[in-house]
């Protein structure tokens, strides 16, 4: 019997604990051939790309979410969920095979349901960040700049609030992210300054891969773009 790419998992809402299925992808189909300067994968396998289902859409109340978010409401969220997402959600089921369009929908709707919990910044600025990767594989530019200034804010904010402590993300991959989105949507002193920061602080970070990442990308960034970059 052949294996298929995609399977059903199950899941339980963080919301309203309701049982469902979703999609995700074998390990064994995926398949990486480069990495953009934003850590964004590029697949051999386009059938078989994790991006499109890394978010859970429960189908009985519409909240969306990813293994990031943490199961704690407030009194406050319950009551925007419930009156923002459940009151206006017509059930629907979105496993199977997603489309790049319906991946992009359910992004959307987890960013909502982030938002409406009121989520922590790294998982937001994560969330925004795979959008924006989305609309890029699409050719989208507008939206692409839209979503990576959504997550270079987020990203801002979680370096400040410290969101990313205790987490697998080291605070020299949250400012290097900060440093490259900034870069890409126009943002040159900010990318500069955040650049700088890292290359300044290198001897104090705990993650040396994202230290070199930084060291090159910004030698890059000179050598293609000259006075530019001073």
């Amino acid at each position: 019997m052949q294996i298929e790419p995609i399977y059903p998992k199950s899941m339980t809402c963080l919301y309203c604990k309701h049982p469902f299925k979703t999609s995700r992808v074998r390990s064994r189909f995926v398949r990486v051939a480069s990495h953009d300067t934003d850590f964004k994968p590029n697949y051999k396998n386009i059938a078989a790309n994790p991006l499109y289902y890394n978010v859970a859409v429960c189908p009985s109340c519409g909240f969306a979410f990813t293994e990031d978010f943490v199961p704690y409401f407030t009194p406050h969220a319950e009551q925007n969920i419930e009156k923002i997402i459940r009151a206006n959600w017509i059930e629907r089921d979105l496993t199977g095979e997603r489309s790049i369009e319906e991946a992009i929908e359910t992004y959307k709707l987890a960013l909502l349901s982030a938002k409406l919990k009121e989520e922590k910044a790294l998982p937001t600025a994560g969330l925004a960040l795979r959008l924006a990767w989305l609309y890029r594989e699409l050719g989208d530019k507008e939206n692409e700049i839209r979503f990576l200034t959504a997550s270079r804010d987020a990203y801002k904010e979680a370096f400040t609030t410290g969101d990313h402590i205790g987490t697998t993300m080291s605070e020299t991959r949250v400012v290097y992210l900060i440093a490259e989105l900034s870069w890409r949507i126009g943002d040159k002193d900010e990318a500069i300054r955040n650049f700088s920061y890292i290359i300044s602080n290198q001897k104090n970070s705990t993650d040396p891969k994202a230290v070199d990442l930084a060291k090159e990308r910004w030698q890059e960034i000179r050598e293609l773009h000259g006075d530019q970059s001073e």
